[in-house]
């Protein structure tokens, strides 16, 4: 498993993730016997939607009643302790869609559970039934009772995600900014028809470990949403074994041959906040001198915040290169052949390389987010 996480670095709920391809929860029909049998070709997975106290299931059973599929059952325990032990000896880390009435709903399943598992804030589901509930949806427009229900969890000290639906909440930069600073740890987001945009708005946003979902059932669509700020990928309807494996496959293969899977676009191409390892020093009229401002960021703390992050790695030096040190050199997917000639001197592969700027790329992250010097711009 170790060679799963030096090719992707990726962990959920302190487990190695051996592939960025996941399965999201479809109501019904996503189960563990669903997963186990797709489990060769995904690194995680969420089963439900699960309902999990009185007004929920009620709102299942007239869900199922008006022809809609749903799992139900009298003890909500009961059947996720089923589940969860059908899938603790697999190696894909699970996750558990919930829908439920109250905070103390999704507590009292944390406290049955614990750490075993991720707890997925179903945020997402738009039958009135639920809307009545007081979940799904309804908690995008209510988002008090959103940061309630991640804070219930997390008094539990477990790993948080919220399944959201784009375009619902009065804007998905600032709930992506609540959710984080209420302590969850990932947004799983479905996209609707908002595309790459909305990820990179999302990413620019927080530092959420961020899944992005619909429709994403190909390699090209898989590297859109990467490349965009993704750091995973979730396939509901299309989850079939063929698609994921063929999807595990190809991304496993530019993982292999990169070095950085969700490497972004340059800044000057589209790319997201993480695209600030590929820029170089603020001396010239170009994307970087506007993305600084928007995001508060003066150019003194940019040098500053680089030059400090390379120091004593591979990217310190560079005398070869425009600025002198690798830090403040592209992509290596544009052309350059000081940058090249200084990466044969130093015996510094591409590959690796591109992992120096992706561990660069995510000290910055830290500075922007962990230390709060950034905003939510798009």
């Amino acid at each position: 498993m170790m060679e799963a996480y030096d090719r992707f670095e990726l962990l959920v709920n302190d487990r190695v993730v051996k592939t960025p391809v996941a399965i999201a929860s479809m109501a019904g029909i996503v189960d563990a016997a669903y997963v186990l049998e797709r489990s060769a070709h995904v690194g995680a997975a969420f089963i439900g939607g699960y309902s999990i106290d009185g007004p929920t299931l009620e709102a299942s059973r007239r869900m199922a009643q008006e022809g809609r599929k749903e799992f139900l059952y009298d003890d909500p325990l009961e059947t996720l302790e089923r589940e969860i032990d059908a899938l603790k000896q697999s190696d894909v880390v699970m996750g558990i869609n919930l829908r439920g009435s109250t905070p103390a709903a999704y507590a009292e399943v944390a406290g049955a559970f614990e750490d075993r598992v991720v707890y997925e804030i179903d945020a997402h589901c738009r039958q009135p039934a639920m809307l009545e509930a007081g979940c799904g949806e309804y908690l995008l427009k209510h988002p008090a009772k959103l940061v309630e229900i991640i804070r219930a969890l997390k008094s539990a000290n477990v790993t948080v995600s919220v399944k959201i639906r784009a375009g619902v909440a009065a804007d998905d930069r600032d709930l992506a900014r609540t959710v984080w600073k209420a302590g969850a740890d990932i947004l799983h987001v479905d996209l609707m028809d908002y595309g790459h945009n909305k990820v990179r708005q999302l990413r620019n946003a927080s530092p959420l470990t961020l899944i992005a979902n619909n429709s994403i059932n190909t390699f090209d669509r898989a590297m859109d949403a990467f490349s965009h700020g993704a750091d995973l990928v979730s396939l509901g309807r299309k989850s079939d074994p063929w698609t994921l494996a063929g999807l595990d496959a190809a991304i496993t293969r530019f993982a292999d041959e990169g070095g950085w899977y969700n490497a972004p676009k340059q800044l000057c191409r589209g790319g997201d906040v993480r695209a600030l390892a590929f820029c170089c020093m603020p001396v010239k009229a170009c994307p970087l001198i506007p993305a600084l401002e928007k995001i508060g960021l003066s150019r003194n703390e940019y040098l500053k915040i680089k030059q400090e992050a390379v120091k004593d790695t591979p990217l310190d030096d560079g005398k070869s290169t425009c600025f002198g040190s690798l830090a403040w050199c592209c992509k290596i997917s544009s052309p350059c052949m000081f940058r090249n000639m200084t990466l044969e001197k130093k015996g510094l592969s591409t590959r690796e390389y591109m992992q120096c700027k992706h561990h660069l790329a995510e000290k910055i992250m830290h500075k922007l987010f962990d230390e709060e010097t950034g905003d939510e711009s798009s």
